[in-house]
């Protein structure tokens, strides 16, 4: 389990998306050390063309003002994906923290082009979620990334 209290509960949305029949990525919003969002893929269980887990913690998040995302800190399990590079963008938050980019590797160049500081930590458990999903369930992964 990670030590960094914020990526564990990044990786625990992911085991949830995973239990729901889903695509086990996990993404947990921070401000000034208290998590306001989270959320985990869910475009299997609802049927979605766009519900990320980047997108899906936005969105559980609720309605903030542009100010409040741009002391935020974003978690993912995962390389963000430029759909969800854009949502950071289009917020301004100024940091994401991604569990790991081995298994796919997001728009990271494009987000620190534009600014943002991005840390991987290549956290063996986020990297073994996802290895073990493709793995299992390459058909269900490419749709997710768009192939």
């Amino acid at each position: 389990m990670s030590s960094d209290k914020f990526l564990a509960a990044a990786i625990e949305e992911a085991r949830l998306g995973l239990a729901e029949g889903g695509i086990p990525i996990g993404s947990v919003l921070v401000l000034d050390g208290s998590i306001i969002g989270r959320g985990h893929n869910r475009r299997v269980q609802n049927g979605s063309s766009i519900l990320h887990g980047e997108m899906d913690c936005l969105e559980n998040a609720g309605r903030l003002p542009a100010k409040v995302y741009q002391r935020c800190t974003i978690y993912t399990t995962l390389s963000p994906c430029p759909m969800c590079s854009g949502a950071i963008l289009l917020y301004k938050i100024p940091h994401v923290i991604a569990g790991e980019n081995k298994t796919f590797l997001g728009a990271e160049e494009y987000l620190r082009t534009n600014g943002i500081k991005v840390d991987v930590l290549q956290d063996a458990e986020c990297i073994e979620l996802m290895r073990q999903f493709i793995a299992d369930k390459p058909t269900l992964w490419n749709e997710d990334i768009g192939v």
